[in-house]
Parts: C-alpha cells; structure tokens; sequence
C-alpha cells in the first residue's frame, strides 16, 4: 500500500467513526464529542510514538466501533478488510459480560494479544488516563479514578514490551495519579 492509499483509507476510517460516534459524547465534565477519543489514539500513536502501521492506525480510529455503536465484525472486514477487523475485535469487550469480568478478562487477554492489538490498548489507556486526569467524569470519585488507574496499569503490565516509547507514555500518565484530586 502506498503513502498515499494508507492516508486516503485512514482518512475513510475517520470518516467511518464519526458516523458511526456521530451522537455519542464522552462522560467528562466537557462532554466532548465521542470521535475525539479515537483521533486522539491515532495521534498518540503516529504522533507521539512514530507508529506510521497503517492497520495500526486505523484499527485504533475503530478501536470503540463494535464495542459502543451497532456496527458488526461483518462489517468493518467489508469495509476495512479482516485484519483491521480482526484488531479491532481483539481489543473490544463482550458487552454481555459483568463490568468486573470484562476488566479481568482486558488484564489476562493483554499478554496473548497480537503486535497491533497492544499498540492500539496501549494508546487507549493512554488517552483514557490523561482524560480522567484532565477532565474527569463528574460523578467519578477519587477511589473510582485511583482504581481505574491502578486496573490499567495491571492490563498495560501484560502488555510491556512491544513498544518502549508507547510505556513510557504510559508511565508518565500513570504517575499522575499521585495528582488526582
């Protein structure tokens, strides 16, 4: 694939997941729309760590897609092709699930999860903890906020080593937690 096929399909990929987010919005006080969260994980990955994969890059702009909207695995392999499918399902939770069972499967998953599938949950919790940081859900306690930090690090610990740049990223997100208020 050329430099230029890779940005014209992440760019459809964009365009597919603001259709997809187009009413959602994200739980912090701001109520930012929904597709930032996955442009922000793009940018963090082609930004931040140089990860110029397009598969990459655009499983993690439709990381949320099956998991928070009505579309299907079918689907985005038709649009996208089965690889970037196939990330994506790597990385989404089963709903049906208990909250508590859907966090403990992320943590045991994370070590037998392939290249691209790490990349894309290691920019996720990354972007995840800088908003709880940032701009917290407003119902969000400090216990609430300090677990989830903690439940991240324990799902980035089975991922660490496949990308030193993206850890460390993570590291300096995590650290803030002393900061939480």
């Amino acid at each position: 694939m050329t430099s230029m096929e890779s940005s014209a399909e992440l760019i459809r990929a964009i365009a597919f997941a603001a259709g997809k987010h187009r009413d959602q919005r994200r739980k912090g006080r701001a109520s930012s729309p929904y597709i930032n969260h996955p442009i922000d994980l793009a940018r963090v990955l082609a930004v931040e760590a140089g990860v110029n994969d397009p598969l990459v890059l655009c499983a993690a702009v439709l990381h949320d897609t099956i998991e928070d909207t009505e579309t299907t695995a079918e689907e985005l392999a038709r649009e996208f092709g089965t690889a970037v499918s196939a990330v994506v399902l790597e990385v989404t939770d089963d709903k049906t699930l208990e909250k508590h069972v859907r966090k403990q499967r992320q943590v045991e998953h994370a070590p037998h999860a392939s290249r691209a599938a790490k990349l894309v949950k290691l920019a996720d919790k990354i972007c995840n903890l800088r908003d709880i940081f940032e701009d917290p859900p407003p119902d969000w306690s400090l216990a609430r906020k300090r677990e989830y930090f903690d439940w991240a690090a324990r799902v980035i610990d089975g991922l660490r080593g496949v990308h030193p740049r993206l850890e460390s990223l993570f590291d300096a997100a995590y650290a803030r937690k002393a900061e939480l208020g």
